[in-house]
Order: structure tokens, then sequence, then C-alpha cells
């Protein structure tokens, strides 16, 4: 992938590609590659079932490796540095064992895209279960100690509309038709509220105490502020980079603090009102030195 075209640098475009991808003979992502060309990841293939991984790395890493049974379920990860596990499968039922002997359980129940873990054994020996409803959303969980947390989802949406705590108390949310929150009420029945304007950017946000924050938009086409207004009536104002950088942020006293930015979009620098700068220091693989 290369960089081929930078509004901000357009005389200094970068000699190597931003990332490299290596790959096998039958198509499989065999390597990848930063823009150090710097190996970071790589991948090993089984030689007879194209497209199943038998080992991959991270640089700097150990190997990890893979075994399959004869239906393409994984059997072992093997990790020479770390824990290794086991995995054997029953019908509605996974063990899983690690190379120290601990054993957790899994339950499962469904076909499909619809089977879930309804019941975990842990290796301590406690049990935690799960419920779902009949298209897999969660319905409640049950803890270690019994104790079951419930949840509804909307029917349609499946976003999550009340949960109840073991207690019996429950918190409420509400949401437009955009699926964005635009209210909730917690157990102690203090409620949070926002508003959105018809692009659906958050404008108005009132805290449980009735605190409101509001936020402004100079550009009709970008989600980032350029202003925030909290309770006491303090305005902050913000100036972004055409690629949603922040450059600036003026304080309701007008101080300004402005960052610095490199190509790759990371802050070089930090100057403060005062006088004061803070400098960042990067590698060719975009790790901070300094």
């Amino acid at each position: 992938v290369w960089l081929t075209h930078d509004p901000e640098y357009p005389e200094n475009l970068p000699a190597a590609p931003l990332v490299r991808y290596g790959w096998t003979p039958r198509g499989e992502l065999a390597a990848v590659y930063d823009r150090s060309n710097t190996q970071v990841r790589s991948f090993t293939y089984d030689d007879k079932y194209r497209g199943r991984m038998v080992a991959h790395r991270h640089t700097g890493r150990p190997e990890i490796r893979y075994r399959y049974d004869s239906d393409g379920r994984v059997t072992e990860q093997l990790n020479p540095a770390g824990l290794s596990y086991t995995y054997q499968y029953e019908k509605d039922r996974i063990t899983i064992t690690d190379s120290m002997d601990r054993r957790e359980v899994l339950h499962t129940q469904g076909e499909g895209g619809l089977k879930r873990v309804v019941k975990k054994e842990h290796a301590d020996g406690s049990v935690t279960q799960s419920q779902f409803d009949a298209v897999g959303r969660l319905k409640a969980q049950t803890d270690a100690a019994g104790r079951t947390t419930e949840y509804s989802p909307d029917v349609v949406t499946g976003l999550i509309t009340r949960i109840t705590t073991p207690d019996g108390r429950a918190s409420a949310f509400y949401y437009n038709h955009h699926n964005q929150l635009t209210s909730a009420t917690g157990p102690d029945g203090l409620e949070i509220r926002r508003e959105y304007d018809e692009s659906g950017r958050l404008i108005q946000e009132t805290a449980h105490n009735g605190d409101i924050t509001r936020y402004r938009y100079d550009n009709p086409h970008s989600d980032l502020p350029c202003a925030t207004e909290d309770a006491t009536g303090s305005r902050k104002t913000m100036t972004w980079s055409r690629y949603g950088q922040l450059l600036t942020v003026t304080d309701c006293s007008g101080y300004v603090t402005r960052y610095d930015h490199d190509r790759f979009g990371q802050v070089t620098a930090v100057h403060r009102e005062e006088g004061l700068s803070q400098y960042r220091a990067y590698d060719s693989r975009g790790q901070l030195i300094a």
C-alpha cells in the first residue's frame, strides 16, 4: 500500500510503502511488513487444506501452532513460551485443558450460527451461566454466586433497553430511529439525555445533575465539534486538520494549546500557552522513542 497523494506534503512522498503483504502461491496471506519494511506478522498454512492456518507469529514473539481434527476443529494450540491448550469436542460440550492441567468446560445450546455457551465450568470449580433468546441475544447472566443480571433487548434492533441487577434494581435505555442513545435512567431514577442534529451529530448532553454540555459544528460534513459549552457557560473551541487531527484547543480563558503531527498522524509536539512545549519522537516503525 503506497501513499500516492498527500496535500500537506505533496513534494515529500515516502519512498517506501506504508505496508506490504506477502502471499503464498495459493493466495494465502503469508507475511505483513510495516512502513520500515520490518516483518511484523507471519502465517503458515496446511499443505492439504487451503486457507487452514497452522501457525502464526508476531515479530519478537514465539510461534503459535495449531492442530486440527478431521472436522477442521482446533484440537491443540501450542505455545512454546507460555500456556498451551487442548480442545476436546463432544455433543453440546467443549473441554479446554491448559498445559498446567487446568480444565474448563463449555456447555452449548443451539445449532449453526445460533450456538451459544450457556454454562461455563471454570478451572476453580465455579460455574457461570447465560441465557439467550430465540435469535441468540443475551437475556441473562448468572455469576458464580448465583446472582442473575437480566438484559432486555429490543425486538427489532437488538439494542439493550433494560438491565435488571440481582437486587431487582433496573436501568432503562432509550434510542431514536437512528439507534442513537437519547436517554438513560439509572436505578436511582436519575437520567442522562442526549440530543442530535439532523446529521446525527451530538449537540447537547444533559448529565444526571442537570448540567448541560452543548456541542457546536462549523462544517456540515464533519462530525468533529468546533466548540463545546459547559453548564457554567465556559466555552472551549477546537480546530482540526482535514484528516481529523486535533490542531488547537482554546479554553475559556483564551489560552491556546497547539498540536503538531507527522505525516502518519502521530503527535510530535504539544505547545502550551505559557511557552512550554513537549516533543515526541518515533522510530521508522512508528514506535515512541523519546
